[in-house]
This record gives C-alpha cells, sequence and structure tokens, in this order.
C-alpha cells in the first residue's frame, strides 16, 4: 500500500523560506503524478502545484508562481516544495498527494494517496 509522508514544516517569518518534503513508500515515485494541495480550518483543500510522472514542468497555482517549486528526486523516491518569499497568507496545512494518471490534475478527488499534512505558519 502506497504511503505518502510530509516533512519540513514550521514557523516563518514572512519573506523567508521553508522547504517540504515528501516520501513515498509502498511504490515507486516515478509512477505517479504528485502534488501539493493545501487547506486553511474552514476552506476547502486548493492546489499548490503538481507535476507528472512522465516529466515536463510543473504547473503551479497563481498564488504561487514564481515563490514556489516543486521537484523530485526519483532516488530518493521523494518530492519537495521549496516556498520562498512567503507570506501570512501561505499559512495552511500542505499535504503531499500522489494520482496515478499521468496527466497534472489540480482537483482534490483526482488524487488517489494523500499525507497526513505538516503545518507550515508564516508570521507577519
Amino acid at each position: 500500500q502506497v504511503h505518502l509522508v510530509e516533512s519540513g514544516g514550521g514557523l516563518v517569518q514572512a519573506r523567508g523560506s521553508l522547504r517540504l518534503s515528501c516520501q513515498i513508500s509502498g511504490g515507486t515515485l516515478n509512477s505517479y503524478t504528485m502534488g501539493w494541495f493545501r487547506q486553511v480550518p474552514g476552506k476547502e483543500r486548493e492546489f499548490v502545484a503538481a507535476v507528472s510522472w512522465i516529466g515536463g514542468n510543473p504547473s503551479y497555482a497563481d498564488s504561487v508562481k514564481g515563490r514556489f517549486t516543486l521537484f523530485r528526486d526519483n532516488a530518493k523516491n521523494t518530492v519537495y516544495l521549496q516556498m520562498n518569499n512567503l507570506t501570512p497568507e501561505d499559512t495552511s496545512v500542505y499535504y503531499c498527494a500522489g494520482r496515478r494518471g499521468s496527466d497534472v490534475r489540480t482537483r482534490v478527488v483526482s488524487y488517489d494517496y494523500w499525507g497526513q499534512g505538516t503545518q507550515v505558519t508564516v508570521s507577519s
């Protein structure tokens, strides 16, 4: 069974950086399209970024373009989300997700596997 485990969240000041990691077990990373989502209490989970297992450039939500970078290390079975120039509006629980299809999707229902989430808090 596939498991995703996120790490790297924490508290950071505005304009700071964090790198989130998501390690996959029970499967190989290069078989899944991987994505990051985030959710704050009372709101729906929203798409942040994703990349297809067949390669190509990642897709990003407009709110994070130019600040966040998704990249994957297939040898380590790990996908990363590098977050720069963080703002308080980025405060959220961040979730790693995987799907068996090769195309990038932005909807929560399109993903088959989810991590437990990691909290990111950005102070002003």
